[in-house]
C-alpha cells in the first residue's frame, strides 16, 4: 500500500479552516494535517480569518468539517516552545496533552511536536545537556498519557536539538524510550539544521510514523547549520538540493507510515508536481 500524500492547511492567507479544506480538496488531496491549534478561543478563528482549531473545542466538529470535503485528518500539530521556561501563556505541556486527547477522540494516531528555536535569553544560554532535560521534562507526562490513549507523540526536526540525530536520540533516552514517542521525519528541516536526511531516516526508520516533505534550493545553502526549521519551501519537491529520493528509498516500505504531508507553498500545480515527483520515486 502506498503512503498517502496530503497537505498543510495553509494554502491561502487569512482564510478559515473550511476554506483551506475546500482548496485542498479541489487540488485533488484527500489528507491534511490539522496544521494549527490553540487553547481557548482565537479572535481570528472566530472571524474566519485563520485555519486554526481550538483544542478546547469539540473535535467531532472538526472531523465532520473534514468529512464534508472528503478529507481525512492525518495528524494534529502541537508544536511547542519546549526550550522556554514553563509558562501558561506559552504552548507547551498543557497544549500537547490537550492535543493528544483531541486526536484520540476522533481516531487520529499521531501528534507532532518539536522544541522550536530558543527565543529568550534564558533559553539561548542553556547548555546542550540542559536543553535535552528541559525538552524531556516537558514531554514526560504527555508521552505517558499518549500511550494510555493509543496516540503517538512524534518529534519533528525543527530546532537546535531535534535537527540532529544525536539530539533526538538523547531526548528519547532521557525519557526512557517510551513506546508512544516517535519521529515525524522532515526532509527540509533536518537538512537545513545540518543533518543528512537520509541518515536520519535510516537511524529512526523504526520510529518514524509520518513525514513532512519539502525541498530547498541553492539559496538556502548559506543558512544550513545556522537556521533550525522553516515552515514551507517555495519550490516543488524534487527541484532543490535535498536527496528526497534517498529518503523515499529508506521509508517507502515502512507499513506504519500511513500518510505524509507536503510543506510546499504555491499553486495547485506546484503541489501536484511535488506529488508526481514523489510517486516517480516509488512512494
Amino acid at each position: 500500500m502506498s503512503i498517502n500524500i496530503g497537505v498543510f492547511l495553509a494554502l491561502e492567507p487569512y482564510t478559515s479552516m473550511e476554506r483551506q479544506l475546500q482548496l485542498a480538496s479541489e487540488a485533488g488531496f484527500t489528507h491534511a494535517d490539522i496544521t494549527d491549534v490553540h487553547e481557548g478561543a482565537s479572535m481570528f478563528d472566530s472571524a474566519g480569518l485563520a485555519a486554526t482549531v481550538s483544542i478546547d473545542g469539540d473535535p467531532f466538529e472538526t472531523k465532520r468539517l473534514f468529512e464534508k470535503y472528503g478529507m481525512t485528518p492525518s495528524t494534529v500539530c502541537v508544536h511547542g516552545a519546549l526550550l522556554e521556561p514553563s509558562n501558561p501563556g506559552t504552548f507547551q505541556t498543557s497544549g500537547i496533552m490537550k492535543g493528544i486527547k483531541y486526536a484520540a477522540a476522533i481516531g487520529i494516531r499521531d501528534c507532532v511536536t518539536t522544541e522550536n528555536e530558543a527565543l529568550s535569553d534564558w533559553a539561548r544560554k542553556l547548555t546542550y545537556e540542559q536543553r535535552i532535560f528541559t525538552i524531556a521534562e516537558k514531554l514526560y507526562v504527555p508521552c505517558r498519557m499518549a500511550e494510555d490513549y493509543g496516540v503517538n507523540v512524534l518529534l519533528e526536526p525543527h530546532g537546535p536539538i531535534t535537527d540532529s540525530i544525536q539530539g533526538i536520540q538523547d531526548v528519547m533516552d532521557l525519557l526512557g524510550n517510551p513506546k508512544s514517542l516517535g519521529v515525524n521525519m522532515d526532509t527540509g528541516n533536518s537538512w537545513l539544521g545540518g543533518t543528512d536526511p537520509v541518515e536520519m531516516a535510516k537511524k529512526f526508520k523504526d520510529k518514524i510514523f509520518h513525514i513532512h516533505w519539502k525541498d530547498l534550493g541553492e539559496d538556502w545553502v548559506p543558512r544550513r547549520g545556522k537556521q533550525f526549521g522553516c515552515g514551507f519551501s517555495t519550490i516543488p519537491v524534487g527541484k532543490g538540493v535535498i536527496d528526497i529520493k534517498g529518503v523515499v528509498d529508506v521509508l517507502k516500505d515502512r507499513k506504519e507510515i500511513h500518510s505524509s504531508t507536503l510543506e510546499v507553498a504555491g499553486s495547485a500545480e506546484v503541489l501536484q508536481e511535488s506529488v508526481a515527483y514523489l510517486r516517480s520515486c516509488g512512494l
